[in-house]
């Protein structure tokens, strides 16, 4: 199996009231055809950033991105279009992302008619065609999305995403403005998508009981920065990372465990306040020590094959948070 998508120093900033903030900082990433890539972190950790800059939505201050063999950086305006057809992606706001004056079969023909050479019935034939991979029948082609329920509109996004038959699907919080039961119909979904269509999705998720079902890899990114990378096992239930064991321990399901000897790790602080040159965590770290952690910026350093922390630390995460780390073990069979 070979990489769809290889990034490599990619950095993105931003001017803000308080100087330049750097929301994607140097970031390595692949992503193997036919597989999932989870993108977590907190909100303002950088991740949809991250996720438009694959795209080439925002265009990258450095790094490169090469999709399918191309640099995307370094793709005309004719190149890039054809590119589009190719790599596409679902929003977090499935109602903002639909033209509300648009019905559904002229929202889904519209990317047919900007990437495809089909004819005006070919293009209806491809509109159902969707709809159906998407669980939807013809009548909802003659609707607008104000008649659709939340998780029929992302049902429509997700037919938009697919219908010019992508490589590459960026998914930006795909199932966050819905319920837990549509949630599950819509990751069941996607899929059953990536099985018959052969896609290869980064998602974008704060939901760490959905990623669990279906990521491949995980990658945990804080402030800019990618701070572990591997496994969904093995980012899950053995972290190398304090802030990847944050955030396992306050997932919903676990707390719940508590009764049972299981103890969430609560951060101090807000995001912010690291060292620029070391470690961004340090400030909300319970492991950071001066100066190991604020002189120098931890790289990613292999803990097992195929899994990696950015953290000087790893041992003593293993040691002084047994009592998070293994959590997961005991959630290992929730869906």
């Amino acid at each position: 199996m070979s990489a769809l998508v290889q990034v490599a120093g990619l950095t993105k900033t931003f001017a803000g009231k308080h100087g330049t903030v750097r929301a994607v900082d140097r970031v390595d990433l692949a992503i193997e055809a036919g597989t999932t890539l989870a993108l977590v972190g907190e909100s303002g950790s950088g991740k949809s950033t991250l996720g438009r800059c694959v795209l080439r939505l925002l265009r990258a201050d450095e790094g490169t991105v090469i999709v399918d063999g191309q640099d995307i950086g370094a793709l005309g305006r004719g190149d890039l279009r054809r590119f589009r057809r190719h790599a596409q992606m679902v929003f977090q706001d499935p109602a903002g992302s639909l033209n509300p004056r648009l019905r559904v079969r002229d929202t889904l023909a519209e990317p047919l008619a900007l990437h495809t050479e089909l004819t005006r019935e070919q293009r209806r034939a491809r509109v159902l065609e969707a709809l159906r991979r998407v669980n939807l029948d013809e009548a909802y082609a003659s609707r607008f999305p104000s008649e659709l329920s939340g998780g029929e509109q992302q049902r429509v996004g997700i037919a938009r995403a697919i219908i010019t038959e992508p490589k590459l699907i960026v998914l930006d919080e795909p199932t966050a403005a819905l319920d837990a039961r549509v949630r599950k119909g819509i990751y069941e979904l996607l899929g059953e998508l990536q099985r018959t269509m052969g896609l290869t999705y980064l998602l974008i998720s704060h939901d760490l009981a959905s990623v669990w079902g279906v990521a491949d890899r995980v990658a945990v990114m804080y402030m800019g920065r990618i701070v572990e990378l591997g496994a969904r096992e093995d980012v899950f239930l053995r972290p190398g990372h304090p802030y990847s064991v944050a955030l396992m321990s306050a997932v919903p399901q676990i707390a719940a465990m508590e009764a049972g000897g299981v103890r969430r790790l609560v951060l101090e602080g807000e995001m912010g306040g690291g060292p620029e040159g070391g470690c961004r965590f340090f400030g909300r770290c319970p492991l950071g020590v001066e100066p190991l952690c604020t002189a120098t910026r931890p790289p990613l350093a292999e803990v097992a094959p195929g899994h990696s922390a950015a953290c000087f630390r790893v041992e003593d995460v293993t040691r002084e948070l047994a009592a998070y780390r293994g959590v997961w073990a005991r959630a290992e069979g929730m869906a």
